[in-house]
């Protein structure tokens, strides 16, 4: 009506200009209304008319004023949308194309055309394709949200859909680099050391064929190790700044996702040319130091351009099982191998042992592997514990990157470094509320501290419950990347430059340009700029989401039958929200979440405290981080990849005056729906 009439239009203008406004983003609900969010956590309702103006995520200007004596929030003004580039799936209305956003609070479908060029009969029902907004109710004289389909990805019914989604949504490639006709080695002026003859093995997983790093060991009389640690060499054949090199700087890591990887460099290079395959001659960056019998690193670091050859190609659980058990069936190795074995094993045990007194040591997590048909079916999720071997060959690579911090560091000043902060300077005062209230041996000044910061990770491992170290991690800062050095808190070091995997590491290949530059006594072909640490930073977060993504979307399949199944898990809490929980099941690596109702459906005896990451029921904590308790699959929703949990143990009902809640489902619903949006800080960004 206002709009028919130009005088009722700008008196409500003249009206609405004199209310009062507030900015804040939008959550949508199941029923149709949702809220006006604000930064100071004020809440203003907004009722379905009102809604249809925008979406859940969107970021508004909207007037506030009273409506049937309640305050609402009317969206006036669009500051962000909450889509621009979007995943979705094709539906079909009225044989009108529609696009419905892949997301758990958008479920509208979105009135919907493809962009020139792109064949529309080509388009189904439940395809999955790349779309963008092009049209929103609050921008210009729009009424409707309208979007263009850019890009189909796959068809509905594509098995592959998990890996092919993932990669479109974070923009990230679905194959490796083209191949060259030819490589050749670059002129680097560098002289390569012969070192073919030294038995150098390499030590990885069964199925590895990028294998960059290569170990030669001496255990000298007097228990002290002399390391040779030889990496393998990609920028031996790639150019700064060329087309090779800026399509590995864009792409920045290997991705791994569950059942498959996509090399940052391509084959030819990483599998084959630059891998150290047994019994092939391969150029190498080498660095050798001496560790004496403590485990403390000598400053004899030196590094070097060599020729080296592999003389064994040793997979993890061989070398763990003979040196757990003192043999491995069907696998005997040359006197040479196990001498080689046995060396490092000695250095590894001497470095763990100084790391755990002096620095941190991460306690053992379990990876998870997932076992895939031909037809990429989920067949199986395999539990596989860090063994000794695996200790080993950390071991060795935390003490190579160390060695190259501290050259890099003394020689330019400059490299790419990784270092944590340890306590986010905002979050320090609770988390020493925490520490002083657990009776902890440590004061605000000895936080601030590479030592005192060390210490308490060091206490924290000793304690007999995960839950102070949990809350903790909370209020660390995240470990960053930059191009000056800093300590790493989070692992106990005042230094520390990744150099170890360059033809996963586009950071790395940085790193072995400065170390060949220390080398030759030239001038760096290349130097990090201040940029390199956002740069690498936004690679790995968006490479860890796609991992976690297609993760979920596995699960989803594995555990289809878990609810009729009634299978029971052990469940670890790694987080407490106001809606419930979020658990880990720990048989294979799926992440849960508990809503507090299917806890106790009662919300006058249960309490979610976030802050305190504790649950309590009639007043008790029954619940905090690090828990472990076992639960049943209540709910498994494929359409949003989300596994909702409850816990086995059940709560007695007490008598009260109140009536029955008849909300569960929707409360379960609700409480699912925001924890799915909650994003989830890993363990490795915090450390």
């Amino acid at each position: 009506m206002f709009q028919d009439n130009p005088l009722l239009a700008q008196l409500k203008k003249q009206i609405q200009e004199t209310l009062p406004k507030k900015e804040g983003s939008i959550k949508a609900t199941d029923r149709g209304f949702g809220f006006l969010e604000v930064d100071n956590k004020e809440s203003y309702f907004i009722p379905p008319t009102y809604m249809k103006n925008v979406m859940h995520g969107d970021r508004v200007i909207a007037v506030i004023r009273t409506e049937k004596e309640r305050e609402v929030a009317e969206p006036q003004e669009l500051i962000e949308p909450f889509l621009s580039r979007f995943i979705g799936r094709i539906k079909l209305i009225r044989d009108r194309l529609h696009v419905v956003p892949d997301h758990p609070q958008l479920k509208d479908a979105i009135k919907a055309r493809p962009v020139k060029g792109l064949n529309p009969e080509l388009l189904k029902e439940g395809d999955w394709v790349v779309a963008h907004m092009t049209r929103h109710p609050l921008v210009g004289d729009n009424k409707t949200f309208f979007c263009e389909v850019k890009e189909k990805i796959t068809d509905s019914n594509d098995k592959i859909a998990p890996w092919w989604v993932t990669l479109a949504r974070h923009d990230l490639p679905n194959a490796e680099p083209a191949p060259q006709e030819s490589w050749s080695m670059l002129e680097e002026g560098l002289e390569r050391q012969d070192l073919t003859d030294l038995p150098f093995i390499t030590i990885d997983g069964e199925s590895t064929k990028d294998m960059d790093d290569a170990i030669y060991t001496v255990a000298r009389e007097d228990g002290s190790f002399e390391l040779t640690v030889a990496i393998a060499d990609p920028t031996s054949y790639i150019t700064v700044g060329d087309k090779m090199d800026d399509e590995a700087r864009q792409r920045g890591f290997t991705i791994y996702l569950p059942g498959r990887n996509i090399p940052m460099l391509p084959r030819e290079l990483s599998d084959e040319l630059c891998s150290l395959m047994e019994g092939e001659t391969r150029p190498a960056l080498c660095c050798r130091v001496t560790i004496d019998k403590d485990g403390v690193i000598q400053n004899d670091i030196s590094f070097f351009a060599a020729w080296i050859k592999s003389h064994g190609r040793l997979a993890y659980d061989n070398v763990s099982d003979l040196l757990e058990n003192g043999q491995c069936e069907g696998w005997e190795p040359s006197d040479v191998v196990i001498e080689q074995v046995k060396a490092l094993h000695g250095l590894a045990n001497a470095r763990s042992e100084w790391r755990a007194k002096h620095a941190v040591v991460f306690p053992d997590r379990p990876d998870y592997r997932f076992e895939l048909s031909e037809d990429n079916d989920v067949i199986a999720i395999h539990t596989d514990p860090r063994r000794t071997a695996n200790r080993m060959i950390e071991e060795a690579m935390i003490t190579a990157n160390i060695c190259a911090g501290r050259v890099l560091q003394e020689k330019f000043g400059l490299g790419v470094y990784n270092f944590h902060s340890g306590f986010n300077p905002e979050k320090l005062d609770v988390a020493m509320e925490f520490l002083t209230n657990a009776e902890a041996p440590f004061e605000k000044d000895d936080l601030l501290t590479l030592e005192g910061f060390s210490a308490l990770r060091r206490w924290l491992n000793d304690q007999d419950t995960t839950y102070l170290d949990n809350r903790l991690r909370k209020f660390q800062a995240y470990s960053e990347v930059g191009n000056k050095p800093a300590p790493h808190y989070a692992m106990g070091l005042d230094v520390y430059a990744t150099w170890t995997s360059p033809i996963r590491k586009y950071g790395d290949m940085i790193n072995h340009r400065l170390l060949k530059a220390v080398i030759s006594g030239l001038e760096p072909v290349q130097t990090p700029d201040d940029s390199v640490g956002e740069e690498i930073a936004t690679h790995r977060r968006n490479h860890r989401m796609a991992e976690r993504d297609v993760a979920d979307w596995l699960y989803v399949r594995l555990l289809k039958d878990a609810v009729k199944e009634g299978t029971v898990f052990t469940a670890e809490v790694f987080d407490i929200n106001r809606a419930g929980m979020r658990v880990r099941l720990l048989e294979n690596g799926a992440a849960a979440f508990i809503p507090a109702p299917l806890i106790l459906d009662n919300k006058e005896r249960i309490e979610c405290n976030g802050d305190l990451g504790i649950i309590n029921i009639d007043k008790v904590r029954e619940y905090q981080l690090g828990d472990h308790f076992e639960v049943v699959i209540a709910e498994v929703r494929a359409a949003t990849r989300q596994l909702v949990a409850k816990p086995v143990k059940q709560y007695p009902d007490l008598p009260s005056d109140k009536p029955e809640a008849e909300t569960t489902a929707p409360a379960v619903e609700s409480a699912a729906t925001e924890a799915s949006v909650t994003s989830e800080t890993t363990e490795a960004e915090k450390a």
